[in-house]
């Protein structure tokens, strides 16, 4: 479990296909120090598994289901990431509960810079909106985010300076891909309404 509070961002140094998956070699010098190996940690809000460590690298294995539905199957080496090591007992939670297990990729549908703020619209599938609610929760590349308005087949964020600084967040423009992962309360409560009505 994360708390979409992304703790840092680290650079993307290796994408090697080693099939059916690739392995994928991040470096953050102060992640890898304290990381070991068998850790999750959320890289772009999906859950992985530290399989290596070499000095301030941080090795992983990408499943070919994770390539197809996330975004890490279109990184590119150099390439900025988002990452947060795994909620431990006792920890702040700030955020909100996320798991890590996208739902699917989004798109930055539009966004509109005023002053030091953002506001960015992301389409997704309308089986994800029906997740979601003004004031609710969603993690976009593994950053919690509040839900500002929702729409059938899209919903906006209002992104503060600091995340926009310190995430991926801040390079996103029109057209890009993003991982989306709605509440998991929301999820269960969706479920449960579906058994009842079903």
């Amino acid at each position: 479990m994360f708390t979409g509070l992304v703790e840092t961002k680290g650079e993307i140094i290796e994408l090697n296909p080693q099939q059916p998956g690739m392995r994928l070699v991040i470096r953050h010098a102060e992640i890898a120090g304290a990381a070991a190996v068998g850790d999750s940690i959320a890289v772009s809000g999906c859950c992985l598994t530290v399989i290596a460590i070499d000095g301030d690298l941080l090795n992983f294995d990408v499943g070919d289901e994770t390539l197809k539905c996330t975004t890490l199957g279109r990184k590119q080496v150099g390439q900025a990431i988002n990452l947060e090591r795994s909620l431990q007992i006792g920890d702040q939670l700030g955020g909100h509960f996320v798991t890590g297990h996208v739902d699917s990729m989004g798109l930055v549908d539009e966004r509109v810079d005023d002053e030091q703020w953002s506001t960015v619209w992301f389409r997704v599938p309308p089986r994800l909106t029906s997740q979601m609610a003004a004031k609710g929760s969603v993690a976009v590349d593994g950053v919690s985010l509040t839900l500002v308005d929702v729409e059938v087949q899209r919903f906006s964020v209002m992104l503060i300076p600091h995340t926009l600084a310190k995430t991926t967040l801040g390079e996103l423009k029109a057209r890009d891909k993003v991982n989306i992962e709605t509440d998991i309360l929301a999820k269960y409560v969706e479920k449960q309404l579906e058994g009842r009505t079903g």
